[in-house]
């Protein structure tokens, strides 16, 4: 067992001062340090530098490893130039990728106070890295293909991954889940066989949707940018689904949505209905050109959202504070205070309900993910450590997973 003391504790997105939080693998119990040393007289006691914030650990909802190589290969500024670049490049990056390379960006993760991460995996190839990472890890395996000629040998692929990362050793912290590709990419067949899937088995869910104009078009029209490409490397002219097919088909599980960045106010208000959330990339959005998503929408329907970095196909770096940063600079509207604390829950407790977490909050029976956050003086108002948090933070100063101190 063990007593941590901090300045200031994140709350129920409030910061408290005078309380500590005893734990072990698990939260205990949060009250006065003298209360807890009382109740557990022969605990070790942990006191964080002065200054410090006491944070659940960060969670970073959508993260592709697999393109981990790239840092000028693909090009950025428009989504379909970029999607060219990736069938271009993809056989090297992917080749360049290794294990190595991939630890590192879980590290540098790792500092920035990312204690669990969902990883995206195409091709299943960074799941012994994710096995070995200290974070906890929802490895989503990923389904795409929309030809239905191939689209049953597609989907058992798709099984044979989903079933490895089920067979991962428990000490590894992987919980298997479930991604679908997009619209454009997933044929409506096997998509309701995988939506099928992880709700008989309780898995997360997520898929991208609605990421750029061109997507947009391709679906409600057939026509666009889209059209060139997939007649190019798939010599088809017709979108296998609609929009509206394939937002129908996740209404009975609750799906993390990445991006959305072109649904209207119908479809946003459809994901509102039926329980799902959103996962915001705000720097992957810029760089690829492909708008901005509208949050002060999704403040007005209450829909949860989460920031993540997606991958450094479309980034620069897997740091949420760069992240935190980016999401201040691109939503110049949003009221400062008020929106750095929604930043803050979005990779804690919403990003832990998204994703069916038992961390995300400081709370009895949590897992005991922590991220301490020294700040360079003592805040002269506790309403704005939210931003002075995003704003004065390269790194953290420690980080601890499950009651074990790994930074």
């Amino acid at each position: 067992m063990k007593i941590i003391i901090a300045d200031y504790l994140y709350i129920d997105g409030k910061f408290v001062e005078n309380l500590a939080i005893a734990f072990d693998s698990r939260i205990q119990a949060v009250d006065l340090p003298e209360k807890l040393l009382e109740t557990y007289p022969e605990a070790t006691l942990v006191r964080a530098k002065p200054y410090t914030v006491l944070y659940p650990g960060f969670i970073n909802t959508h993260v592709h490893l697999e393109f981990s190589a790239n840092i000028t290969s693909l090009k950025y500024g428009s989504f379909m130039p970029w999607l060219d670049s990736v069938i271009e490049h993809r056989d090297d990056l992917l080749q360049e990728c290794d294990n190595t390379m991939m630890q590192k960006e879980c590290d540098q993760m790792l500092r920035s106070g990312i204690t669990t991460f969902g990883a995206i995996s195409s091709f299943g190839t960074e799941l012994e890295v994710c096995e070995q990472a200290a974070q906890r890890v929802v490895f989503f395996n990923e389904l795409i293909g929309s030809n239905a000629q191939y689209a049953d040998m597609l989907y058992n692929d798709f099984l044979e991954r989903v079933k490895a990362s089920q067979g991962c050793e428990p000490d590894s912290r992987i919980i298997p889940a479930v991604a679908v590709h997009s619209p454009y990419s997933v044929h409506p067949v096997i998509l309701q066989r995988a939506v099928t899937l992880a709700k008989q088995h309780k898995m997360p869910l997520s898929a991208h949707f609605l990421e750029s104009a061109a997507e947009r078009e391709w679906l409600e029209k057939g026509s666009g940018e889209f059209k060139a490409f997939f007649k190019k490397f798939f010599n088809t002219s017709t979108p296998v689904t609609t929009i509206e097919e394939f937002l129908n088909a996740f209404d009975t599980y609750p799906t993390h949505f990445v991006h959305c960045v072109q649904a209207n106010d119908k479809e946003l208000a459809h994901i509102k209905e039926k329980g799902h959330t959103i996962a915001h990339c705000p720097r992957s959005n810029r760089y690829l050109g492909v708008g901005r998503l509208a949050v002060e929408k999704l403040h007005a329907l209450d829909i949860p959202y989460t920031i993540a970095t997606d991958g450094l196909s479309s980034n620069d770096s897997l740091s949420i504070f760069d992240e935190f940063r980016a999401t201040l600079m691109l939503h110049h509207k949003a009221p400062l205070q008020e929106f750095a604390l929604k930043l803050i829950k979005s990779v804690t407790s919403d990003a832990a309900e998204a994703l069916q977490l038992e961390c995300g909050s400081l709370k009895v029976g949590n897992y005991a993910d922590f991220a301490l956050v020294t700040l360079p003086e003592l805040p002269r108002r506790t309403e704005e450590i939210a931003l002075w948090t995003i704003l004065h933070t390269r790194e953290v100063d420690s980080v601890y997973i499950e009651g074990e101190m790994y930074v």
